[in-house]
């Protein structure tokens, strides 16, 4: 069945295709339009579980050796002429910094890039990420977004999406990767910037391009640096030739460390490391669902996934293992810190995003690239959970985001608590949730790691970070959830003062809200400012308008939005017993066979 994994990239695009092509033309309904979009992900990921079950658990698997596949490969790029390492068996010694060492001799060779897919336990574990998230996410897309106008729009640039990840993961060279990485920042810069009439969106969704630009150059740089040292650009073969270099320790900078510090460039702008990482609290101006599956369980991880893919080099370089795990300890606590700050409850979502994504980057930096991957798990299953539990709050409260206007909606929105709380509990790292297994497993690596020095230093970093995490999570769930109902107090504002005085200007509702209607435009920000101001009621009577300030009743949202989270709240409870560490189950590995572990 392994055979058949080019149906699973496929299949969205096609999706994609007939959504963004024909469903404006032919004005399909909205039933029409999620049905295709859900569908074709459903199918990728039935493909996907059925693939991967064949390649590790038949009679014929090919684990852990990796499968190209090789029924659609074909020369994509022939590039000329350029020089290949050997390897070991020929070899020249060279003298750097007053030393010597001993490299593979180059020789003349074709470069052929081909366009064909690679299955192997890391390509495995984000297929099914990929694909099984972004299932949960798109079923909640299609009751979130109803009754928008670019609905059929939205899930074309969803599908998009969806194939330039699975391209990305699933590419057997360095070029399928960047097509897949420029890709995904299309769709992401075309998603932030879905509210197109909003110029907060506008701005935010320039800013998340530009900034990923900037990581995206040194990318280039590496992959260049890649084909003119090792003559291809197929990961097998670079890996195995890259095996052959000497190390180079603490402090000496030589070839494999300029690989090495092109790569992590471009991981830092796509995973929104410091000091990239000012896009992604602002691309929370995009549709719920789109902060749920790309800035939270997917694109934001595909640096770390570049990152283990080619661990054998960073792994040849202790200097760059540092400078990883710095940047990863510095970001995660630093993000921490303003998470504590926000009031709007997607905001502190975003930068609880980048500070786990530092915790994923310190894993990879002590030398634990499998650990990082379990990271990447589990934070998919709590991350995209609570994201998507914010997206019903906001749906519940008429569009309200600020937390300060929120409260007690445990009683009014039950199936959102229940779920929410697994979350909440996960990210905490409560046992035996599931972020608790992966986050103790970063802490102790740190602390243990030989890879480079001062590891206690980043456990105590991680530590606190940790702490952090637990505390304006705790924050988030109280303002929410728990205590006194503060929306019966506070006029609405932001989006839940369009939505009324849009109802208003419609005949349905009393003007309660603060500012008038500006259109149909729903899902604004907090503190958008649409229409003139008139903030007193000796205001409204001037304008000839019965001042009534009323409260909104929170509702919970329809199956199609809650059970999506019923599903990642099971996982997000149970998800982390797949990699268990062995100090739990008495010295016996844990179930991590398709992590490469």
């Amino acid at each position: 069945m392994y055979k058949f994994i080019w149906l699973v990239p496929l299949l969205p695009l096609i999706g994609a295709a007939i959504n963004g092509i024909f469903g404006r033309w032919f004005r399909f309904p909205e039933k029409l339009i999620g049905g295709i979009a859900v569908g074709s992900v459903a199918l990728s990921f039935l493909i996907s579980i059925a693939a991967i079950s064949s390649y590790g658990f038949s009679n014929n698997s090919l684990w852990p050796n990796p499968y190209v596949s090789t029924q659609t490969a074909f020369t994509w790029i022939g590039g000329g002429a350029v020089r290949q390492s050997l390897g070991q068996a020929e070899s020249t010694t060279i003298t750097t910094a007053n030393r010597q060492v001993t490299v593979p001799s180059p020789r003349a060779s074709l470069l052929n890039i081909e366009w064909s897919y690679q299955l192997d336990p890391l390509s495995a574990v984000f297929m099914l990420i990929v694909t099984g998230v972004g299932l949960c996410i798109f079923v909640f897309a299609t009751g979130y977004m109803h009754g928008d106008t670019g609905y059929y729009r939205f899930f074309a640039y969803m599908g998009l999406f969806m194939f330039s990840m699975l391209v990305l993961v699933m590419g057997s060279n360095f070029v399928m990767m960047f097509v897949g990485w420029e890709g995904v920042g299309l769709c992401s810069y075309l998603l932030i910037g879905y509210y197109f009439d909003r110029a907060e969106a506008a701005n935010a969704s320039r800013k998340a391009f530009i900034t990923n630009r900037i990581g995206d150059f040194g990318f280039m740089l590496a992959i260049f640096a890649v084909i003119a040292t090792f003559g291809t650009a197929q990961y097998t073969t670079v890996m195995s030739q890259a095996a052959g270099y000497p190390l180079e320790t603490l402090g000496n900078w030589g070839l494999m460390s300029w690989i090495a510090l092109g790569l992590m460039i471009g991981a830092c702008g796509k995973s929104a490391q410091f000091p990239l990482h000012v896009w992604l609290p602002d691309a929370m101006a995009g549709p719920t669902p789109v902060s749920a599956l790309i800035h939270a369980a997917t694109m934001v991880t595909a640096g770390l996934y570049m990152l283990t893919r080619t661990n054998v080099i960073f792994q040849h370089s202790q200097t760059m293992m540092l400078v990883v795990a710095i940047i990863g300890a510095f970001t995660a606590i630093f993000a921490a810190t303003i998470g504590i700050t926000q009031n709007d409850i997607k905001r502190v979502l975003a930068y609880s995003t980048v500070s786990q994504l530092g915790f994923m980057f310190l894993a990879c930096g002590v030398g634990a690239f499998i650990i990082g991957i379990f990271h990447v798990v589990t934070h998919a299953f709590f991350k995209a959970l609570m994201f998507l539990g914010s997206g019903s709050v906001i749906h519940g409260m008429h569009h309200e985001q600020d937390m300060r206007r929120m409260g007690g909606l445990k009683k009014y929105m039950p199936y959102t608590y229940l779920t929410f709380l697994a979350g909440w509990l996960a990210i905490c790292g409560i046992i035996p949730f599931s972020g608790f297994w992966s986050k103790d497993e970063i802490l102790w690596n740190g602390a243990s790691t030989t890879h480079i020095p001062f590891g206690w230093l980043f456990w105590i970093i991680g530590t606190i970070a940790a702490t952090c995490t637990a505390f304006y999570m705790t924050r988030l769930m109280a303002m929410t959830f728990w205590g006194r109902e503060k929306f019966l107090e506070a006029p609405a504002g932001g989006e839940a003062d369009e939505a009324h005085a849009l109802a208003y200007a419609k005949g349905k509702k009393p003007h309660d809200a603060v500012k008038f209607a500006a259109g149909d435009r729903p899902r604004h920000e907090p503190g958008e400012h649409v229409g003139p101001v008139h903030e007193t009621a000796e205001e409204h009577v001037a304008l000839g308008i019965e001042h009534v300030h009323g409260a909104h009743t929170p509702h919970e949202s329809p199956p199609s939005m809650w059970m999506p989270l019923v599903v990642l709240a099971i996982f997000a409870t149970i998800g982390g017993f797949i990699g268990i560490s062995t100090a739990f189950t008495g010295g016996k590995p844990a179930a991590k066979k398709l992590a490469g572990g």
